[in-house]
């Protein structure tokens, strides 16, 4: 199964849940993506680095890019950790795709406005890193991955 992760700039959620699932599945092709394109080229945000590094999860080698039509048909699942990045995916869907866009919040516990929380903005990544973790351990066992 090819997985995508998709946030708002591809420098704390999604590439911490990318981080997350290749560290708990390998043998899976996982990737993120951000729907804006101010941080394309970037790596992680400095913050999420380091709690992820100290939760044993290394996010250094990544870099941010912008979801695009194409990832419709690179991957089998399309995760998005708010709705309204939901909403910015689907308006890329291309005619006839049929690969489905979930949200985060469907696996794990409920969140608040069925959003992972963006520490970007809320500045508490251990809880994004928490809710990340717990999520993708139900979509592991929810999708019997």
């Amino acid at each position: 199964m090819r997985i995508v992760f998709v946030c708002l700039g591809n420098i704390c959620r999604s590439p911490t849940a990318e981080a997350v699932l290749r560290a708990k599945r390998p043998d899976l092709t996982c990737d993120s993506a951000g729907t804006g394109s101010w941080h394309v080229g970037d790596p992680p945000y400095g913050p999420m680095q380091t709690t992820a590094q100290n939760a044993g999860y290394d996010l250094s080698d990544l870099r941010a890019r912008q979801f695009t039509a194409d990832d419709f048909a690179r991957f089998d699942l399309i995760i998005a950790m708010d709705p309204q990045n939901r909403s910015d995916i689907e308006d890329l869907r291309p005619f006839g795709s049929a690969t489905p866009v979930r949200l985060m919040s469907e696996f794990g516990p409920p969140l608040a406005n069925d959003t992972v929380p963006d520490p970007y903005f809320t500045r508490d990544f251990a809880i994004a890193l928490a809710v990340i973790e717990t999520a993708i351990d139900a979509m592991i066992l929810d999708l019997a991955l």
